[in-house]
Formats: structure tokens, C-alpha cells, sequence
């Protein structure tokens, strides 16, 4: 069974958001499903600061064993910084995928995508 910690958001995408310390910046994540299904983590293609990303739509990429996911972004805004640690230890998304796996954090300027709550996203991967 996943870890699906109750205070954060999802998509069915199987990425997480959070809550940052300031109420325009959120930061995102695959979640504990999708790294068990990706296998071991070999590379990711993270987003650029600065880069504009839109809901639902691709803005990054993560190579595992097993295959290549693309990474969608759950919010419309500005990428305002990334979890550099993943280029060397893109393993960090397999052992920790909800805190040491952040992937970027996204200055919000519009709405994001449909959210799920904990318990919506539970009844999705069950």
C-alpha cells in the first residue's frame, strides 16, 4: 500500500502538491505510487527557474529501469526554484519521494488542476 500523506493534494497523474511557506508558492512531487511503479529512479529532467508551466500540461521528465514518465504540472505559474539534490541523487524520488524528492516549487498565477484530496487520490490507486 502507498504512503498518502493527508495534508497534501494530488492529481491523477500521481504527482502531490503542497503548501509552502508563502500562500502563491507551492511545491511539487511524484507521489510514493508512481515512484513504486517507475522502478529505480536513474535521471530527471526537472523544470528550469523562471520557466512558465501551465495545469496539465508536461514540464519535465523521469527516466527509471523501467521506463520514461513525463512529469505534468499540477499548477499554472512560475517556476521559482528546483530540488538541485536530484541531479546527482535523482534516487532521492524512489527513497523519499515527498520530502527529499520535491521536484519545484511554482509561484502560482491561475488555477491548478483538478486537485484531489487524500482520501480522493487513495480511492484512485486502490
Amino acid at each position: 500500500m502507498s504512503l498518502i500523506p493527508t495534508e497534501l493534494s494530488y492529481t491523477k497523474e500521481h504527482e502531490w502538491v503542497a503548501a509552502g511557506s508563502d500562500q502563491n508558492i507551492f511545491r511539487i512531487g511524484i507521489t510514493d505510487f508512481a515512484q513504486a511503479a517507475l522502478g529505480d529512479i536513474v535521471y530527471i529532467q526537472m523544470p528550469k527557474v523562471g520557466q512558465i508551466v501551465t495545469a496539465g500540461s508536461i514540464c519535465g521528465e523521469i527516466e527509471s529501469t523501467k521506463s520514461v514518465s513525463e512529469i505534468y504540472s499540477p499548477l499554472s505559474g512560475t517556476v521559482v526554484a528546483v530540488n538541485g539534490d536530484l541531479e546527482s541523487s535523482p534516487e532521492s524520488l524512489n527513497s523519499d519521494p515527498y520530502n527529499l524528492g520535491w521536484i519545484a516549487e511554482i509561484e502560482i498565477t491561475g488555477p491548478a488542476a483538478q486537485l484531489l484530496s487524500a482520501a480522493e487520490y487513495a480511492s484512485l490507486t486502490a
